[in-house]
């Protein structure tokens, strides 16, 4: 149970960096918006993207599944910016188009599977192995 909640947080972390990640590079996708979130408001649409992935993703990948296997996988890159783009929705301070929020699962995807892979690195020169 400690271990899960430890994961939950470094997620939480990720996702968070990642939102501003994306944002700074992308922007909104609108032209005359700006972002007025700050460290904070990251932080807290890093938990909403989080929550809101662990819940919902789910149920949207089940129900999305004749897309997913009509495109052969690629519709997973469609849920993962609608999940984005509902998340920032949510999140006060921070908008993104329905594109840019495409492309930020994208990066948010890149940036958990590297962290991932780094765990996973370090797990197995220490020998440190927990389920």
């Amino acid at each position: 149970m400690k271990d899960q909640f430890l994961v939950f947080l470094i997620r939480w972390g990720l996702n968070a960096f990642g939102l501003w990640l994306a944002v700074k590079l992308l922007g909104t996708g609108y032209e005359d918006e700006i972002v007025t979130a700050g460290f904070w408001g990251f932080i807290l649409a890093g938990l909403i993207f989080s929550l809101v992935n662990s819940v919902f993703k789910p149920l949207a990948i089940v129900l999305s599944l004749p897309a997913i296997l009509l495109t052969l996988g690629l519709f997973v890159l469609i849920v993962n910016g609608f999940m984005v783009y509902v998340s920032l929705l949510l999140a006060p301070g921070i908008s993104m188009s329905l594109v840019n929020s495409i492309v930020a699962g994208i990066i948010l995807s890149l940036v958990n599977y590297i962290v991932s892979a780094v765990v996973e690195i370090h797990r197995s020169k220490t020998g440190v192995y927990t389920s």
